[in-house]
């Protein structure tokens, strides 16, 4: 068994030998930049934990990882064009450094290379591995179309919401943990409660998110603090506030967004005020914890001892404690 440790510097080493030195540089480049900027890299992580867990080689597993890594920047960078988002762990977005056609073929060849990373699985569980990549990549699709949906959706449910981050977010960390577990030998119920795990996680993961974007250190978090609240965004804390507001604190959330307002900062401290007196950010904790709690119950049901589950069990316990 490895250590999360040992399997995040496997992660890091493959990541740093994925540099595309072909021409055109203007198209290779930003593919190196966004994949350079870092991050939790959770998804091949969770992959390799998978993998690991059921007793499988992890060396096998590690070229469909990096094709995860490589589809997932792929659908920030084409995610942050649409956003018209600045700033992505700390730095110019690439259609901020570069221009947004630059970002949209970048992500393209992205989705390309991936793919070509996904195909090295091995031959016995190639078509497997494949499907449920394909599968997901639909999925996150979906998300992403319900997720522009509800800018101008003017009734959204949190039900929606959370249907919403599932696809979006929560089917990619499943699908990475499914294909680790597919790698590496795993019968068809613990891949299945692998991949039900991972998509609890990724809803919890991404409540997690919502409720740091508002609240969050903007240095530690790498993004642009209140960003949801300036871009008028549904999550669960506005679809949440919304829900619970009476009077005045209605009336007020309405002002804030739906007017056009010259002070970005005054909306983004009176929203926060209100979510803090309505108790949102502590029903958030309240949801994340749900969520988590139902992600323990499947990986209760994978088939291993108790022991070869510590280190995913350690790695969920760093993401659910997360400040950034």
């Amino acid at each position: 068994m490895h250590t999360l440790e040992s399997l995040q510097q496997i992660i890091k080493d493959s990541i740093d030998k994925l540099k595309f030195n072909q021409k055109p540089r203007e198209l290779y480049d930003p593919i190196n930049y966004i994949l350079d900027l870092g991050g939790k890299r959770l998804r091949p992580a969770l992959c390799l934990l998978s993998c690991d867990m059921v007793e499988g080689d992890i060396i096998k597993a590690i070229p469909p990882a990096m094709g995860i890594e490589i589809f997932h920047n792929f659908t920030l960078l084409h995610d942050d064009i649409m956003d018209e988002a600045p700033i992505r762990r700390g730095k110019p977005t690439v259609h901020q450094k570069w221009n947004s056609n630059i970002a949209i073929l970048s992500g393209d060849t992205m989705m390309a290379l991936a793919y070509e990373q996904i195909m090295k699985a091995p031959n016995e569980v190639m078509q497997e591995v494949f499907s449920v990549f394909n599968k997901t990549a639909i999925k996150v699709c979906e998300g992403q179309q319900y997720d522009m949906n509800f800018e101008t959706q003017k009734v959204v449910l949190i039900s929606d919401y959370i249907e919403m981050i599932r696809l979006k977010t929560a089917v990619l960390l499943a699908g990475s943990l499914k294909i680790g577990a597919i790698i590496g030998g795993a019968n068809n119920k613990d891949a299945d409660n692998l991949y039900l795990f991972g998509e609890n996680l990724g809803i919890a993961f991404q409540l997690k998110d919502d409720l740091l974007d508002a609240f969050s250190d903007e240095e530690k978090f790498g993004k642009k603090s209140g960003g949801d609240i300036l871009t008028n965004k549904k999550t669960f804390l506005y679809l949440k506030a919304f829900e619970l507001a009476k009077g005045k604190n209605y009336e007020s959330l309405q002002d804030y967004f739906q007017k056009d307002l010259n002070d970005g900062l005054e909306k983004i401290n009176g929203v926060k005020e209100i979510y803090k007196e309505l108790g949102v950010d502590t029903l958030t904790n309240i949801e994340i914890d749900k969520y988590y709690d139902h992600a323990l119950l499947h990986l209760d049901k994978v088939s291993v001892s108790p022991g070869k589950k510590a280190e995913l069990l350690k790695f969920t316990d760093q993401l659910k404690k997360r400040d950034c």
